[in-house]
């Protein structure tokens, strides 16, 4: 039996960041979780990790040590064609809600992932 575990992040903005990845997750706020300098964003179903956003003084600085990749595709085999698509098309989803693209890596021909910056800067890649 798999262990629960939570995944714990800094934040400057808690609450923006946890409504950021509960967006991009498909994650809800955890119900019954109240404090100002933290939030916490669980999977609706309980099958994810929980994960929670403690308020830091300091800014980020460098490159995440650890980051999440958010796979859109499923598990392959894939229709490359169509996995490309719900790449891009998860990849606008989030530009829209705050993150930066950063650039696209490709594995030979086909797209393999974009690499994205959430609002805080945090590295993160959508497959």
């Amino acid at each position: 039996m798999a262990t629960h575990w939570t995944l714990g992040c800094d934040a400057e903005d808690p609450q923006r960041l946890a409504a950021f990845w509960a967006g991009a997750l498909g994650y809800v706020q955890e119900p019954g979780y109240d404090d100002p300098d933290g939030a916490s964003i669980v999977d609706a179903d309980g099958r994810g990790p929980a994960i929670g956003f403690l308020r830091v003084p300091e800014k980020k600085t460098s490159k995440n040590r650890m980051h999440i990749d958010i796979r859109v595709a499923g598990e392959a085999p894939w229709d490359m064609a169509e996995r490309e698509m719900l790449i891009r098309a998860k990849a606008d989803e989030l530009a829209a809600a705050g993150a930066t693209r950063v650039r696209e890596e490709y594995y030979g021909e086909p797209l393999g992932h974009i690499v994205m910056l959430d609002p805080e800067g945090n590295e993160f890649c959508v497959a």
